[in-house]
């Protein structure tokens, strides 16, 4: 199948620094930049804490600006490490954006550019057992040759963890035990009810490689914090890479259309927040509390690394997967959860590294999740996988302010629309809106510059064409490809 339907550019190559785009493979800098950062930033191999929140807005933490939202403990963060303010991942919606979070690929690359959902719950359809068992929600999942952040880390002497939100698939062989992960406890989709932990009446929880039902009826957030401090206990002593993908804020799925869509939270920390007047202003309020009591969560976990001494060598990133959705806050950019414009792929993203990293900075430069994945091989000393196409590279000089990005490119293509940034340049073309827009005085994109700079907006899709050769031209991939 072709990827057409909109337009990308080739993928990043990273060669003496610097972001070029071409069809040879990409090996992390090369041997020579991935040990010069082995040696430069993991003299003792750090411990890694990947925190992903589920469709938070831009500006909805305290420490980006919000005038209401309560989240001191991720500010508390922000002020021990790098804000960071343009920081995009690799497509609106959560599936493909997770996919490549842990692969350090494109969408189109690593095969999984849409999601994994049944689509009748809409109209409120409770599948039947056999009719799920063969849905596409049951049968889909991340090509299983695709190598995971976790499995290369796993081999360099890392435990590794999941727990919360996985939604790479659910059958045995996309479950993270076979993916590089240690221990699992979550569930296997893309959302569900906080406390009764079903989606849309499926129960989707599971425990390692099988379902369960044993803690329905507890607070979905604070099972996934249970389990992580859990885990930090038992691996105290060695090197633990742990990704903690909350469903936090993202609506439940439920098929009560009084509770579906809505975040979920605690009664105490609603009362933190006033009631709404309108369905609207009901809706942020309890997306504002679901986000407080994830940033509890978040504050525990902090708390007892500081406790057991571990916080000094612990790596911490947090990012939302996608824009903010119902209830968010994304001003002040345009669009959301779904959509091209920067509401859509543009997220709050922290960084903390004690000692290796500044503290309290802000920092602008163009980076993208792509650069997760070549950031923690460099961090732990460990070479990239040997023929895997990575599409990002290190930041962590960039972080350390030593060195601009290197990023000049990046594309986004999903369900017949696309978007293109180059330098400071960004092109949309959606059903929401298209045009040409100039970041760097227009982050909102509110004016469209395609008449007035036609020679850009011809290199800006130029480059777009490229990368969406590059992306035909790769080593097709399941679920979606043909091969």
């Amino acid at each position: 199948m072709a990827l057409r339907a909109g337009l990308p550019a080739p993928r990043p190559r990273l060669r003496c620094g610097k972001l070029s785009y071409g069809p040879m493979k990409f090996r992390l800098l090369a041997a020579v930049s991935l040990l010069g950062a082995a040696a430069l930033w993991a003299a003792e191999k750090p411990n890694i804490l990947l925190i992903v929140s589920d469709d938070q807005g831009y500006r909805d933490l305290g420490a980006a600006g919000s005038p209401d939202i309560k989240t001191p403990h991720l500010d508390r963060l922000a002020r021990q490490g790098v804000r960071l303010t343009s920081f995009y991942v690799t497509c609106p919606f959560c599936t493909p954006s997770r996919a490549s979070l842990l692969t350090g690929r494109y969408p189109q690359r690593n095969g999984t550019y849409d999601l994994f959902r049944n689509d009748r719950v809409d109209e409120g359809y409770l599948y039947k057992p056999w009719e799920y068992e063969v849905s596409p929600e049951r049968i889909l999942g991340l090509d299983t040759r695709e190598v995971l952040i976790s499995q290369v880390l796993k081999q360099a002497g890392y435990a590794t963890a999941v727990f919360g939100k996985w939604d790479l698939g659910s059958l045995r062989r996309f479950l993270p035990l076979q993916r590089g992960f240690d221990d699992f406890y979550g569930f296997v989709n893309t959302s569900i009810d906080y406390w009764t932990h079903e989606r849309y009446g499926i129960p989707s929880m599971y425990r390692g490689n099988r379902p369960t039902t044993e803690d329905k009826g507890t607070y979905a957030t604070w099972l996934f914090e249970r389990e992580t401090l859990r885990f930090i206990e038992a691996h105290r002593r060695q090197p633990f890479f742990i990704y903690l993908p909350f469903n936090a804020p993202h609506g439940a799925s439920n098929l009560d259309r009084r509770i579906r869509g809505m975040p979920q939270a605690p009664g105490k920390y609603l009362d933190l927040y006033p009631s709404g007047d309108d369905l609207r202003s009901e809706v942020r309020r309890k997306y504002m509390a679901c986000v407080t009591a994830m940033d509890d969560a978040i504050g525990r976990i902090l708390a007892r690394l500081d406790e057991l001494g571990l916080a000094e060598n612990t790596l911490v990133v947090f990012l939302s997967d996608n824009g903010g959705g119902s209830g968010s806050d994304n001003a002040p950019l345009r669009g959301r959860k779904s959509w091209m414009f920067e509401g859509g792929v543009r997220v709050p993203a922290i960084v903390r590294w004690p000692g290796k990293l500044p503290a309290g900075v802000v920092n602008d430069e163009f980076l993208t999740a792509l650069e997760i994945f070549p950031t923690f091989l460099a961090a732990a000393g460990v070479s990239a996988p040997e023929g895997v196409v990575l599409d990002g590279f290190d930041m962590l000089p960039v972080l350390a302010g030593k060195q601009p990005s290197p990023r000049k490119e990046m594309f986004w293509l999903a369900q017949g629309e696309y978007a293109a940034r180059v330098g400071r340049w960004k092109l949309v073309r959606s059903r929401r809106g298209s045009g040409l827009f100039d970041l760097a005085g227009d982050i909102g994109e509110t004016k469209d510059l395609s008449e007035e700079k036609p020679d850009v907006l011809a290199r800006v899709q130029s480059r777009y064409e490229a990368w969406l050769k590059a992306m035909e031209e790769a080593e097709p991939r399941g679920p979606f490809r043909d091969y």
